[in-house]
């Protein structure tokens, strides 16, 4: 498993983002783009598909390291011939970064060749792995996408989009893919709509995104979100939509508003850049605090600290200066020099901070390890007092859908009430912002009791889907090999 930084073990982390084209010749230069404006959905590997309808070939890419690193040299790009490409940007968790596992995974089936790339995680991969393994199905990889690929193999329905909607109505979590056939590029979101995708459109052509910030970059229109349990087709023939599953209530993960999504994109509907700005302004309303500057901890939090100091008339100043040059590859610091880490990415504006009441503001506490550095930092800048607010609630709970979490006895909020939170990072008061409260900053009055409208697992434990895999006892070692949650 890959060694957190030392400053970079109190955030929650989104393990991918995909991208898919169909109809330009500077297919995967432009895919390549993509997954450069997705590069903050992952950062430990990136690959490329592409399908050159001339040659009637498939080519492929996928190396670890960020987009720009893998994808940065003309040849490399220009081997990835074809008017149609998919990509992917991922993050690694307890099954290793390894080469294997970057995606878009390919395989030759019956049908001809089909290239998949996944955001989402699957919460019954352990037990359909041992299914498949044992009607004789050899894997190639510790990525849970792999069983949609063995499923899809398997299924006899006449065309590929039938056997695909077979192959999903036997998973269970959440999911969105696209995928590439020969002369097709495939769209699908889970029923829930757990996970999210879009639809644009670029000189006549469609391209497929996890945020409206990856068709930014390329120029692209934002046309729509592809809904919950939609398929959709691309093809020379144009789009065709499918709905192949029953009906659900949608459950999209709010915690993409929080933290992941790009502060730029258009998230259902919702501007994630205003919403994390309304977030700050629940949290002031809610939280108060008689201080002389508002700080953020940056770079996530900075709307959400523009928000509380707007409502609360504290004026905002950037009290932490973030060094952009310290990557997720930079080499771990010795034992001797380990205590200084935090310094490594953030270092405090002490013109700002001395002798000041300062409200600290974060988008989410985890194990509370930097939390608790970051205070001590603001204590050894000259801050008189230090009050930190969070703009999300306590999160209490793994995700199984996708996001890197550690188990629920690592996180803070889990093992203590909120005064020894506050306690345990040095702070002189810290608060959260309510889950009611965070629904307001979404545009909801409130969080429906009984038919929530997001899922907010991860802070109040309702779960939308069955957790198989959990429920089935599997140890540790083997969900290992199915977390690498894409």
């Amino acid at each position: 498993m890959r060694q957190a930084l030392p400053f970079d073990d109190d955030k929650l982390h989104e393990e991918c983002g995909v991208f898919g084209v169909f109809g330009l010749p500077d297919a995967a230069a432009l895919t390549a783009l993509g997954l450069h404006a997705l590069q903050h959905r992952g950062q430990e590997g990136a690959g490329i598909v592409s399908y050159d309808e001339t040659a009637r070939r498939f080519h492929s890419d996928r190396r670890k390291g960020l987009v720009g690193d893998a994808f940065s040299r003309e040849d490399i790009i220009a081997g990835l011939k074809g008017a149609s490409a998919i990509g992917h940007v991922r993050y690694s968790t307890a099954g290793g970064s390894l080469q294997r596992n970057v995606q878009p995974m390919f395989a030759e089936l019956s049908s001809g060749g089909l290239a998949l790339a996944h955001n989402g995680n699957l919460t019954n991969a352990h037990v359909l792995h041992d299914e498949l393994v044992a009607q004789g199905a050899i894997f190639q990889s510790t990525s849970d996408t792999e069983c949609i690929l063995h499923l899809t193999a398997m299924a006899r329905q006449p065309t590929l989009v039938d056997r695909l909607s077979e192959a999903l109505r036997q998973v269970e979590g959440a999911y969105s893919l696209v995928c590439l056939a020969p002369g097709m590029l495939i769209g699908v979101r889970d029923p829930l709509g757990v996970r999210p995708l879009v639809l644009g459109k670029l000189d006549g052509a469609h391209i497929l995104a996890s945020e409206t910030c990856a068709l930014d970059i390329i120029g692209a229109q934002y046309i729509r979100d592809i809904a919950p349990g939609e398929i959709i087709t691309i093809g020379k023939d144009g789009m065709k939509s499918y709905s192949p599953f029953p009906p659900m209530r949608k459950r999209f993960c709010i915690f993409e508003l929080v933290y992941f999504a790009g502060a730029s994109s258009m998230v259902e509907g919702i501007s994630v850049y205003e919403m994390r700005r309304r977030m700050g302004g629940e949290l002031a309303r809610e939280a108060p605090v008689d201080a002389d500057v508002v700080v953020p901890v940056p770079d996530s939090s900075v709307p959400a600290a523009i928000g509380y100091a707007e409502a609360s008339g504290i004026p905002f100043e950037f009290g932490i200066i973030k060094n952009n040059y310290v990557g997720r590859t930079f080499i771990e610091p010795q034992d001797s020099i380990r205590h200084l880490g935090v310094k490594l990415k953030h270092n405090a504006n002490r013109a700002v901070v001395r002798g000041k009441r300062v409200v600290l503001i974060d988008d989410s506490i985890v194990r509370g390890t930097t939390s608790k550095k970051i205070v001590q930092m603001m204590r050894d800048a000259g801050a008189r007092e230090v009050h930190m607010r969070i703009a999300s609630p306590p999160t209490m709970n793994s995700c199984f859908y996708g996001v890197d979490t550690p188990e629920r006895s690592k996180l803070l909020a889990a093992q203590m009430p909120v005064e020894e939170m506050a306690k345990h990072i040095a702070a002189d008061s810290l608060a959260f912002v309510s889950i009611d409260g965070l629904y307001r900053a979404v545009g909801e009055t409130h969080r429906a009791r009984n038919a929530p409208q997001f899922c907010d697992a991860c802070f109040t434990g309702d779960y939308p889907t069955t957790l198989t895999d959990q429920a089935a006892g599997a140890s540790g070692v083997q969900l290992s090999l199915l977390a690498e949650r894409t």
